[in-house]
Parts: C-alpha cells; structure tokens; sequence
C-alpha cells in the first residue's frame, strides 16, 4: 500500500508542536521530582510521619500512589512526544506503526504524539 507524505511545512508545524509539547512535559516531570524530593525531606520529621493505619496514613499513601500513576502517565507521554519527534526526523511521522497507513491530520492534530491509526488503537484496547 503507497503511503501518503505529510507535506514539508506540515511535518515542520507538528514538530515545533511535538518540541514545545516535550518541554512542556519535561518541566512537569522535573516539578514532579522535585516535589517528591521535598516529600522525601519532611517525612524523615515525625509529623510528617503518621502511623500508616491511621486516617491520615491511609490519605498520604492513596495521595502518594495518585501522584506516582500521574508522573508515569506523564512519563509514558514524554516517551511518545520523543517517539513522534524522531518519526518525524526519518521520515516516519503520520504512518501507522502497525498498519503503515497513513494516519489522518486530523488524528495527527488531536493526539501529535499518536503512532496508530484510529482502527489499529481501538484493537489495542
């Protein structure tokens, strides 16, 4: 099946996109870091250390493990943006993974970081 290429200035458009999108990420993931840096500082004093049967053990470790899952999703999405960059380098950008057809603009617009089509991500499912 012949693949359709994204014009020159199209590829160019999502690139800065991706490029601003993984700065953007990068900036999280480093906010992130350092506030569980901090977290990791004040728990060494007693107040911040609760029995973790308690109320308020219980609330720091659901809190604890909503901000871990949240940093991985970030993370797994930074993998993508950087994913998405280098298609764009070899030539890659905008065709499925899978399939190797070509991903709509539209799709492209919506999710840039995306490597499947709408029909190959639903089977993923």
């Amino acid at each position: 099946m012949a693949t359709r290429k994204l014009a020159e200035s199209t590829l160019n458009r999502f690139k800065r996109l991706l490029q601003e999108k993984e700065k953007q990420l990068q900036a999280v993931v480093a906010k992130h870091e350092a506030e569980r840096s901090e977290v990791r500082m004040a728990e060494t004093a007693a107040e911040r250390s609760p029995d973790p049967d308690s109320a308020d053990g219980g609330s720091m470790a659901f809190e604890f493990e909503k901000e871990l899952s949240v940093d991985r999703n970030t993370r797994d999405i930074l993998a993508q943006v950087r994913q998405a960059i280098l298609a764009v380098e070899d030539g890659t950008y905008g065709q499925c993974r899978v399939c190797n057809r070509p991903i709509p603009v539209a799709r492209l617009r919506v999710l840039p970081h995306t490597s499947l089509c709408v029909q190959c991500a639903s089977r993923r499912r």
